[in-house]
Order: structure tokens, then sequence, then C-alpha cells
């Protein structure tokens, strides 16, 4: 496991908050209340805000602070488009470097997403969702590529897709197919399962959204 300094490690709590819809659109982040919330000083609340501003998950302002960012539904078809790009290049560099281990850890987050959407547990989903997206691309050890693909997780929708009725469900069974894949080390498979995994909430999105 890669080591991660005091900073990376609140940074990744912040936007797994954001993802998951725990920290909403437009709220301000209390630097105070952060660093109480996960046992640390202001000082890596305060440099993890400046890592997630420079991937745009957060806005900040002298007067304001720093603000989670917010949607913008007419720059997300570009999005959805780089996102398969660039996602696809990490899944498919690790697919060969994930071990055992890391492959039983995706083997309990799908059994965990899969409880979750049993339960209805949206807010678990998305964040079942993103661990198990970031443990593979993680293994991928493209540091350049994975910032590129937080910064575009920063101006995607995942709060707002998974409210689309029955969407959980559907994300636990495309999870399911790309783990399959991964398993069988098979990857026209795992690259396909992505594919459509990326697509899909999209496109059911953008037929059910109305501004």
């Amino acid at each position: 496991m890669l080591h991660q300094t005091k900073e990376e490690r609140v940074a990744d709590y912040l936007r797994e908050g954001i993802i998951s819809g725990r920290l909403p659109r437009g709220s301000k982040l209390k630097q105070a209340e952060i660093a109480a919330a996960i046992g640390t000083s202001i000082t890596p609340v305060r440099e993890a805000i400046k890592l997630l501003e420079a991937e745009g998950f957060v806005h900040a302002s002298s007067h304001k602070g720093a603000i989670v960012a917010e949607f913008d539904i007419n720059a997300t078809e570009e999005i959805v488009d780089l996102r398969v790009t660039l996602e696809c290049k990490l899944a498919l560099k690790a697919l060969p470097k994930l071990t055992g281990e890391q492959v039983n850890e995706l083997v309990g987050l799908q059994k965990d997403i899969e409880a979750a959407a049993e339960r209805a547990d949206r807010d678990a989903v998305r964040v079942i969702n993103y661990r198990f997206h970031e443990l593979i691309y993680m293994a991928a050890e493209q540091p350049l590529t994975l910032r590129f693909v937080r910064t575009l997780w920063a101006r995607y929708p995942f709060d707002l897709i998974n409210r689309v009725e029955n969407r959980i469900d559907r994300a636990s069974t495309e999870h399911r197919e790309m783990l399959s894949a991964i398993i069988a080390r098979d990857e026209p498979g795992m690259l396909a399962a992505l594919h459509t995994h990326i697509r899909a909430g999209w496109e059911e999105f953008k037929s059910s959204y109305s501004p």
C-alpha cells in the first residue's frame, strides 16, 4: 500500500464525502469541524482543501472560504467522454498489477454495494462506488492520469445520477460484471463493462433531468 501524508488522507476523506453527497454541492467546508471529525489538526485540512481546489472539487475565496463546487450539466458530455478514455486506460494498466488481496477487497466491496442497493441506501452506494474505482485505479500506478480522473469526478453529478429510479441496482449489476472480468483477467470484458458503467449512468440521468 502506498504511503499517504496526513494531507492526502484528509483529501481522500473530503473527496469521498463530496462524491458521496455527504458534503453537498454549494456547502461550505468548515475546517475546524472537519479536523475534529477525523481527529487531526487544522493544518492538514487546510492543505487538503488546497489540493481539492486544484482538482476542482471545491472553490475557495477570501470572503466565503471553501465551497463544494456546483454541477454544470453543459460540461458533462465532454467529461463523460474523457472519463471513458482515462478510466479505461487506468483499468487496463491496473489489471495485471492487482494482487489477490486487492481482488478480495474488490469482492468485499461488491458484496457491500449489493447489500446497500438491496436496502436502497443511495449514500452508501456512492461511497462504495468511489472506493471500488479508486482501488482499481490506484493499482495502475499512474498518478498523473489519476489526478486528471479525479478532476473529472469533481465535476461529475454522481449524487444526482444515483437518485434516478433503480439506478443503484443497475450500478450494482454493472460492478458485478466488471468484477467478474477482473477476476478472470479478461481485458476486453473489463473494458466493455467499465465503458457501459460510465455511460449508462449519464444516459439515464439525461433522460430524466429537468433543471
